[in-house]
């Protein structure tokens, strides 16, 4: 997927109220120039900083080294996953484009760094953007059954505008690929956004389908063999930008009812709608989608939710949940791609959300919505946990606590106030901090007041429908060194934020507005990956 790059890390600090704290970081700066394709450019060379300062995740996937953005849709072989992932080894030269690199888990929380499994450049055709891999267990393409075949968006000559798909395919495992030649096996009938094919097996009719974006079209397409495509038929909608990396698949809600989701990374800030996965519930007779309703939801209201992926649910010995689904997204965003602290002080830009478990519920007004939580497998993970219990709050409460990677949860419940939440990352001086929680009608996530990769100030604070009347509220909270994910109630809605908060801000505190209320049940869980 392409797209442009964003600031320089100097503006991120000169726009910042905390400027005075930079010095935790490293002196350098990386001035971001634009880059035509995915694999980000930037002209400085990483400078570790002196004092061993790490922004690097602590429970969250990042990149080894270098870039990386577009997750990929993980696989599963011989009993784990297999993730793809776009990978720019240039990025500090320089040089733009990505190859798919690949990591294995079996629980989705700790990954095997595998290397680089599809190389950019070994063809006419250059570097890879996104694409899909499926398993070909029936040996439809004729590599052997069992085969991983990879189709993938590239666009020979060197520019951005002659998309195509292309066919690798691997005999090993996934673990390395070979090319089906250099010809397309979908050619580009003569558009300018022709990428990120999504490719799923469709079992009723024995064929694979292809969801393909096409600007503010998802256009579907047949194959028998992978290697030939028939166009079908197409989803339009206007008004969210290009529809980008399209998703297809099929779930069953909690009440029974079995329903088709169209997903597509989506831009949709011109019309104060996110910009992250818009989805749309509906029907999928093997051609067309249908979709229950005109608008779409969204998976993610944060800033930095971007390229998403959704993957099949399997238990250990690979059955498949018919109910759910895992997700994972890329965080970050075109319009600062290139600004993060990582860069200096860990040699890399690049880090993803945890990987959610999604299902589909029925609301009372007859509707169906996704609702995420993180993954189970984090369970595993704990490595040291502080259980508050109850906690009344009146105005603001600074809690004998101090972290810069953990979980948080609780139920705020209250008779009469106009906002309650936390201050997440707390300085000691309590002048910067991450704010989370409710106000009057709406859910909220609030970064304005510490450092991030937004200058313009437009992006800090996103916003979900909230009922106040209820009472009460379920906050569950991961934070890391460089992102925020709140779940609200249960997952309903799910905000997704990066940030960028000084090693020395590690306060964490509760507050109400015009009210007290009660933080119940409230538990740190920190993580060891």
């Amino acid at each position: 997927m392409p797209g442009t790059s964003g600031l320089s890390r100097r503006s991120l600090f000169a726009g910042s109220a905390a400027g005075t704290a930079a010095a935790l970081l490293s002196t350098g700066t990386a001035t971001a120039a634009p880059k035509p394709r995915p694999g980000g450019k930037t002209e400085k060379k990483p400078n570790s900083a002196a004092s061993g300062a790490s922004y690097r995740a602590a429970y969250h996937f990042t990149v080894p080294d270098q870039w990386k953005n577009d997750p990929q849709r993980p696989v599963w072989i011989d009993g784990e996953y297999h993730y793809y992932y776009l990978y720019n080894a240039d990025y500090f030269s320089g040089v733009v484009g990505t190859a798919w690199r690949l990591a294995t888990t079996k629980d989705l929380v700790s990954f095997t760094d595998r290397g680089v499994a599809v190389p950019k450049d070994t063809t006419v055709n250059g570097d890879l953007w996104s694409g899909s891999a499926v398993v070909d267990t029936g040996n439809t393409a004729g590599f052997g059954a069992g085969a991983v075949v990879v189709i993938v968006t590239m666009s020979p000559g060197g520019g951005t505008d002659h998309q195509e798909q292309f066919l690798y395919y691997s005999t090993d495992d996934g673990l390395t690929f070979t090319n089906h030649g250099t010809a397309p096996v979908l050619p580009n009938p003569g558009v300018a956004d022709f990428r990120d094919p999504k490719v799923i097996r469709d079992e009723d009719r024995g064929r694979w389908v292809m969801a393909l974006a096409e600007n503010d079209k998802v256009g579907f397409y047949h194959s028998d063999d992978l290697k030939s495509w028939t166009y079908a038929n197409g989803f339009v909608h206007d008004g969210i930008g290009v529809l980008e990396c399209p998703d297809l698949f099929r779930i069953t809600a909690s009440d029974g009812t079995v329903k088709w989701v169209l997903g597509v990374s989506a831009n949709g800030k011109s019309s104060g709608l996110p910009n992250t996965y818009a989805y749309w519930t509906g029907s999928f007779d093997g051609s067309a989608f249908t979709a229950d309703t005109g608008d779409p939801q969204w998976l993610d209201h944060g800033w930095d939710w971007y390229g998403a992926v959704t993957f099949e649910k399997r238990d250990a010995s690979g059955a498949v949940d018919a109910a759910a689904r895992y997700a994972l997204g890329w965080v970050n965003n075109w319009d600062y791609a290139d600004t993060t602290p990582t860069i200096d002080c860990d040699g890399f830009n690049g880090t993803d959300s945890v990987v959610r478990e999604i299902t589909l519920t029925r609301a009372s007004d007859g509707t169906y919505h996704l609702v995420s939580r993180p993954v189970a497998g984090l369970d595993a993970h704990v490595s040291r946990t502080v259980n508050l219990g109850d906690v009344t709050v009146n105005g603001t409460k600074v809690l004998d606590y101090k972290g810069i990677s953990y979980e948080v949860t609780t139920e705020i419940t209250w008779s009469q106030l106009t906002g309650a939440g936390l201050q997440l990352r707390r300085s000691p001086s309590g002048g910067r901090h991450i704010d989370a929680g409710i106000y009057a009608d709406y859910a909220f996530l609030n970064r304005r007041n510490t450092v991030n990769a937004d200058t313009s100030g437009k992006l800090q604070e996103s916003h979900t429908p909230f009922d106040p009347s209820a009472g009460t509220v379920k906050l569950r909270i991961l934070v890391d060194r460089t992102s925020v994910e709140m779940f609200v109630d249960d997952g309903r809605y799910v905000h997704t934020s990066q940030v960028f908060p000084y090693l020395l801000d590690t306060g964490l505190a509760l507050f109400t507005i015009d009210g007290s209320a009660v933080f119940r049940n409230t538990v740190i869980r920190e993580f060891s990956v």
